[in-house]
């Protein structure tokens, strides 16, 4: 084990579901519907993991409230399309996370979604019951303010210094570092890995592996 945390806190799209092409796909259909300017993959990717509005608005800065308040609601209406496919959990996602809660470890996520994107996916992967807490950019600051951290630390009665977030872009990394907790950081998500090590998390892993043995070992 390389370190003595008592909470460690998830990010959800890149980190622990492989969902990063379903919402690039999701954006590009909203954004065609409304006849915005395209965007590049890369650009649509790098905006993965803020709070939805904070995202268009980054993709769009000259849009209108009303434009913004469109694009959200195509891109929600995407994601919520019931024909389709689930987005999946990364290859040892859930026994990682099912080893840490065997070994009582507080567990919590923290993520860019919407509060009913993250409880759609939760009770699809049945993965709800190992987060009693999780916080999410529709009811608190879009990363990377740190106040969905803060919350989670509250909640526990953790400190700061015992706790971890794990993440795959830098608004999980300087979130991290805005509420002075220790942060891993993952580079098979959205952000290129040197873009994640210039956040200075402890540690940056390649692959769900690593992060297992590195989190357990």
């Amino acid at each position: 084990m390389n370190h003595n945390a008592k909470l460690i806190v998830f990010d959800w799209d890149g980190t622990l579901m492989d969902s990063a092409a379903h919402i690039v796909s999701c954006l590009n259909n909203a954004i065609t519907e409304l006849d915005l300017a395209p965007k590049t993959t890369d650009e649509l990717k790098n905006i993965i993991g803020l709070g939805l509005r904070e995202a268009l608005f980054a993709l769009y800065p000259n849009a209108s409230d009303n434009e913004l308040t469109e694009l959200v609601a195509r891109y929600r209406e995407h994601f919520f399309d019931q024909k389709a496919d689930p987005c999946e959990l990364f290859a040892g996602a859930r026994e990682l996370v099912e080893e840490l809660n065997t070994n009582e470890y507080f567990l919590a996520v923290a993520t860019g979604k919407g509060r009913n994107g993250l409880d759609k996916v939760l009770n699809e992967t049945g993965m709800a019951e190992f987060f009693p807490v999780t916080r999410c950019a529709d009811e608190s600051h879009s990363k990377p303010h740190p106040q969905m951290l803060l919350e989670i630390i509250d909640y526990y009665g953790v400190n700061p210094k015992d706790t971890i977030m794990v993440g795959d872009s830098e608004y999980d990394l300087l979130m991290a570092n805005n509420a002075q907790t220790h942060s891993v950081a993952v580079s098979y998500g959205v952000h290129e890995k040197q873009r994640l090590l210039d956040c200075q998390p402890l540690t940056c892993l390649d692959n769900m592996q690593e992060l297992h043995q590195w989190l357990l070992n």
